[in-house]
């Protein structure tokens, strides 16, 4: 026996009301039960107190541009000024605050101005708000605490790259470790680096001297020395810098632990304190405990991608995907999304979203729904180009806070009418025939005509093509008739 309900098509991108692009909330029944965060971490709640208590100034500073109706986009001398007398703070602390704010999305660059961020209003009724902001500054401590001038910049990309297997081993060691034992993993984790790239130490090349091998053997080793404690002296100075960086935004704290001598703590002089190395301690806070839990978490997700496409590039991902149901299609991209940083994610979403298939199109703005906050920048950037704007409206109205049935209002007539071409051709290019039927009850116009005329002027590349396919499709021969006529129009340039 067959059913008489229709085949649920995972191209349905528009709901059977007009311009329906919003998206009904689906249950994600993985079998993967929930993860419990380890055992002595402080609740949600807590957790989101402990961050707002450690960012009041950047709070402050955002309530601050606030009232002065847009800000300028970077901070003057003379509005840090403003700011610090009516704070109460010195500059350089305004500064610091007002990078900590534009960092966790408190406050926003937008057509040379700043404006309060989404973050900032609900920032003392949304715990999860808060804590999404702190840990947006956890992943950008190193440009909340730029690196000193005088350092290389090749070894602070190195230090900076080599930071998540620091954390990753104080989170998972559960209690304070020496810092002698983190420069010991700092020092293994930039050689395993420059052993990726392949670098070749320049003393190399002297190897090569066929005439003196020996000597030079021995030349390169003397020098090696020397070498060598350079680069730890560096190594040094730059995880002073990274546990400084990491302190101040709450991550982690730093004691001394002075070393116990036969005699008493004074005992020990300065020969055996160089011996036995750095006698201070780091220890994960209860906040980046949970982060580094957290992202650790996303990790194991990721090994996990319900369909197996983590390792694909944004558009064989979104392929993928086409097949799926909203909650499996939204844990396939949670999973692509935990294996890559969020920025080139963003970027490989939004050059898939750029090009000629339709239903990527689309596809690619549901992945960064998924994405939330830190897709903003990079999606308010598109709203210009004619191909992306309406996508990019209707995601920004949703994560604004407009209802998804509601965030049509933010197109205007055209603008939907280009998306429902888009949509069509979405259809007609991998859908079935009564799909594209059923999608004409999706338009904004009460009529066929109307809907013809709009179309034809609204021009989408792909209008010939999809009033082709639904004149084929449609079982009605004066309506198929009349939109073969359309197509001829629109083909041949008639009105």
């Amino acid at each position: 026996m067959t059913s008489r309900t229709p085949r649920d098509s995972r191209l349905r991108l528009v709901r059977n009301r007009p311009m329906a692009t919003a998206r009904r909330p689906a249950v994600n029944r993985g079998s993967r039960p929930a993860p419990r965060p380890p055992e002595g971490t402080p609740p949600p709640a807590e957790l989101a107190r402990r961050a707002r208590a450690g960012l009041t100034g950047a709070v402050a500073i955002a309530h601050w541009a606030a009232a002065e109706h847009g800000a300028p986009g970077a901070l003057s001398d003379e509005a840090a000024a403003r700011a610090a007398a009516a704070l109460g703070l010195s500059e350089p602390e305004v500064r610091s605050d007002w990078d900590r704010a534009r960092l966790i999305g408190l406050i926003e660059h937008h057509a040379g101005t700043t404006r309060p961020g989404w973050r900032l209003q609900a920032w003392d009724r949304d715990d999860s708000a808060v804590l999404r902001g702190w840990v947006a500054l956890l992943d950008a401590w190193s440009l909340a605490c730029p690196a000193p001038a005088a350092a290389e910049p090749t070894a602070v990309a190195e230090v900076v790259e080599a930071v998540p297997q620091l954390l990753s081993l104080l989170q998972l060691s559960a209690g304070p470790m020496q810092i002698s034992a983190l420069l010991d993993m700092l020092r293994q984790r930039v050689a395993e680096l420059r052993t990726e790239r392949c670098e070749v130490p320049q003393d190399a090349t002297e190897l090569q001297d066929a005439t003196e091998p020996q000597e030079t053997a021995q030349g390169a080793g003397s020098a090696g020395s020397p070498d060598d404690a350079e680069d730890t002296a560096t190594l040094e100075g730059l995880l002073d810098w990274v546990l400084d960086a990491l302190s101040s935004v709450g991550a982690l704290t730093v004691r001394e632990e002075p070393q116990e001598g036969p005699d008493g703590p004074e005992s020990a002089g300065s020969a055996a304190d160089e011996a036995k190395g750095d006698r201070r301690e780091a220890e994960l806070s209860a906040l980046g405990n949970w982060a580094v839990w957290v992202k650790l978490e996303q990790i194991c997700v990721a090994a996990q991608s319900p369909a197996g496409n983590i390792e694909q590039p944004a558009p064989d991902m979104l392929r993928g995907c086409a097949g799926l149901t909203p909650g499996p299609a939204r844990a396939e991209y949670r999973a692509w999304l935990a294996a890559r940083p969020v920025g080139s994610a963003v970027t490989e979403l939004i050059g898939a979203a750029r090009g000629d298939d339709a239903l990527l199109r689309g596809l690619a703005f549901e992945a960064l729904r998924v994405v939330g906050a830190p897709a903003e920048p990079a999606v308010r950037a598109v709203v210009d180009e004619s191909c992306l704007r309406p996508y990019a409206l209707l995601w920004l109205a949703e994560h604004e806070g407009a209802d998804p049935d509601e965030a049509l209002d933010a197109l205007t007539r055209e603008e939907a009418t280009w998306l429902w071409v888009d949509t069509a051709a979405a259809i007609s290019d991998h859908g079935e025939s009564p799909l594209l039927v059923r999608h004409l009850e999706s338009a904004v116009q009460g009529t066929v005509p109307a809907l013809l005329e709009e179309v034809r002027a609204v021009g989408h590349p792909r209008t010939v093509q999809v009033l082709v396919a639904l004149a084929a499709a449609h079982p009605d021969p004066a309506l198929a008739k009349a939109v073969r006529r359309a197509a001829f129009q629109v083909h041949t340039g008639g009105a």
